[in-house]
């Protein structure tokens, strides 16, 4: 009886291993989640829905999570350059026009300093008259 089983396991294993018939990875996740928790209703669902999905996709579940993390990485990775260049752009310009306003300020306090001396000089000769 013993000898039976062993035989079974045997062919049953080397026709999962050597044929190809069934992807691996695709049977070990459900027999995982049977040898773990017992719930082979859950196991079963598990492999409806990984075979259902990569009917629709084309790829399986891992590897379409995987791609998209990677792309949203890329998408946030271009985003986060973006916003580093804007940044960048931003204090250039707000220093340029702080130098600017420097230099009118400058003008403007020459200018002032100027008029009330005029106005003074003008001031004395009305009263020199």
């Amino acid at each position: 009886m013993i000898l039976k089983f062993f035989n079974l396991c045997l062919y049953l294993t080397s026709f999962l291993f050597l044929t190809g018939f069934v992807h691996l990875p695709a049977v070990m996740g459900p027999a995982f989640t049977v040898a773990t928790s017992g719930n082979l209703a859950k196991a079963t669902a598990q492999l409806v829905f990984d075979h259902e999905f990569k009917k629709k996709t084309g790829k399986s579940s891992l590897k379409y999570i995987t791609e998209e993390v990677s792309k949203n990485n890329k998408e946030n990775q271009i985003n986060e350059d973006f916003k580093n260049l804007i940044e960048k752009r931003v204090k250039i310009t707000h220093q340029k026009l702080k130098d600017q306003n420097k230099i009118d300020k400058e003008f403007k306090l020459l200018v002032e300093k100027r008029v009330k001396l005029t106005h003074r000089k003008l001031i004395q000769q009305k009263i020199s008259r």
